[in-house]
């Protein structure tokens, strides 16, 4: 390759463009960055908002489960408790308050039983993306009981 002396490879009009535009594009990355982070934030922080929106319906439908599987309303309370907050433990959500209300009214045979579960989640490690320090999350689920069961207890 035999250049003229004194040639470089920037040389001619081509090579005075990009020499005015040398430097834009860090520019231009520095003042996207600040955009681009704070999308990525949103899109982790509403996904993880989405998830523990599913936690907290399977965290309702494991303790209606398990109310409906006892022989008493005051057993139903307890076993609906521990399941809803098993589940969510063994899931990793981790809640400020729980609250597990555990609806009896209707603990008879072709009854039901239905649970209301409500997580307060916190967010505070994506406050930069804009989301709120905490979230409520909330569920309510329903289970049937058979018809023909018998729930005295007796087992008999």
């Amino acid at each position: 390759m035999n250049r003229p002396a004194g040639a470089t490879c920037h040389s001619g009009p081509v090579g005075r463009v990009a020499d005015r535009e040398a430097g834009f594009a860090a520019l231009e990355l520095a003042i996207l960055s600040p955009f681009v982070l704070a999308m990525l934030l949103l899109v982790v922080g509403l996904g993880r908002v989405s998830q523990g929106r599913q936690l907290i319906e399977a965290a309702g439908a494991a303790g209606a489960r398990a109310a409906a599987l006892t022989n008493s309303p005051g057993q139903a309370q307890t076993d609906a408790r521990q399941a809803a907050a098993d589940t969510l433990t063994q899931a990793g959500l981790a809640c400020a308050q729980l609250q597990v209300t555990v609806g009896t009214g209707a603990f008879r045979p072709g009854g039901y039983v239905q649970v209301d579960v409500s997580c307060q989640a916190d967010l505070s490690g994506l406050a930069l993306a804009g989301l709120p320090g905490s979230v409520t999350l909330s569920s309510s689920s329903r289970s049937p009981l058979e018809t023909y069961r018998d729930l005295s207890g007796t087992g008999a």
